[in-house]
């Protein structure tokens, strides 16, 4: 285990707030590690992940001997050091040729895993097409009932999705939206007919589940006459099939705590975080309105200012002005009496 580091300093202060919890966390930084034994098609498949995560990505360029399903030990420290959540470890055996095992941590311990088997892997290089800017937040689509019904697709969609998830944003412009990562599943008629959740068990036989194709694309927009413009999708790479093997699922108090959600905070609450206050509100710009009631106000009585602009215009007078007018000659013709 590390030490625990006193700041000296207000830089390292800062770094270590940082790294403190948060209501809303930051993007999950990934490292990708290679075991002692990885072929060509399992380096490619990790460099290809890691362009797709840039720049929230840490690569380790040496071997390590580490196997996680046995001692992940050195997991856990690595993500107490590098502040990292997320681990994509390659390893090629007699026994799991091209594996990829996707790790994932909740406050610096293995949280839960899944390892995973390449079929089949094309690189992005093989596609003459334009690519999408590294660090743009892709969209995701999971093309299969299984992914919200059965229990291992469940736990794959929710480990790709927080791989692969960016920062979180309340809104995004149609031009940030560059590419689409797309996870769909082969056929598998005895899965879509069976209740998966009552016949869970560890014993699954792993022939019978259906394997799991990624496919990227980018997204083009095209004008079409309407505010809504028409979307063409160009595969871009890269073209990978896999298929499920091992997996461990997270601890039941482990993860009712990382699922857990923070009380919010009075100065959250007058930010309109939470419940909103009496005669108080936040508008667009994210400023604090409040509602003042006062008394009733007689404006009959308010003393304005006198204005030579207010006086009415010759020719324009009414009944009333002309009356006035006789009132004012009878009382002239008085006084000279």
């Amino acid at each position: 285990m590390l030490r625990t580091v006193k700041p000296r300093n207000a830089r390292s202060k800062r770094a270590l707030d940082a790294r403190e919890a948060k209501e809303v966390e930051d993007v999950r930084t990934a490292i990708f590690v290679k075991g002692t034994h990885t072929g060509e098609v399992v380096n490619g498949v990790m460099k290809e992940l890691m362009a797709l995560k840039r720049p929230d990505a840490i690569s380790f360029s040496k071997k390590n001997a580490i196997r996680p399903f046995e001692d992940a030990s050195s997991l856990e420290f690595w993500s107490n050091k590098n502040d990292a959540t997320m681990f994509l470890i390659g390893h090629s055996t007699k026994k799991r040729p091209a594996g990829l095992t996707i790790t994932r941590t909740f406050d610096s311990k293995v949280l839960d895993m899944c390892e995973l088997g390449i079929d089949k892997f094309v690189n992005m290089a093989e596609f003459k097409t334009p690519k999408s800017t590294p660090g743009h937040k892709p969209m995701m689509h999971f093309a299969s009932e299984l992914f919200d019904t059965h229990p291992r697709f469940i736990q794959l969609k929710s480990l790709l999705m927080d791989l692969f998830n960016g920062e979180v944003i309340e809104s995004i412009c149609l031009p940030g939206l560059e590419h689409v990562i797309s996870v769909t599943l082969s056929p598998a008629p005895s899965l879509q007919t069976a209740n998966p959740i009552l016949g869970e068990s560890q014993d699954e036989d792993l022939q019978n589940l259906p394997k799991v194709h990624i496919r990227t694309y980018t997204v083009k927009l095209l004008p079409s006459g309407t505010r809504i413009p028409r979307v063409e999708l160009t595969e871009m790479g890269p073209f990978i099939d896999l298929s499920l093997r091992r997996h461990q699922d997270a601890d039941p108090e482990m993860w009712k705590a990382a699922m857990r959600r923070p009380k919010l905070k009075k100065q959250d609450l007058e930010k309109g975080l939470g419940k909103k206050r009496k005669n108080m509100e936040v508008d667009e710009m994210g400023d604090l309105r409040g509602r003042v009631h006062i008394a009733k106000q007689d404006l009959g009585k308010l003393q304005t200012r006198k204005m030579k602009g207010l006086k009415s215009v010759p020719g324009e007078e009414d009944g009333d002005s002309q009356d006035s007018e006789q009132e004012e000659a009878s009382r002239r013709k008085r006084k000279r009496d």
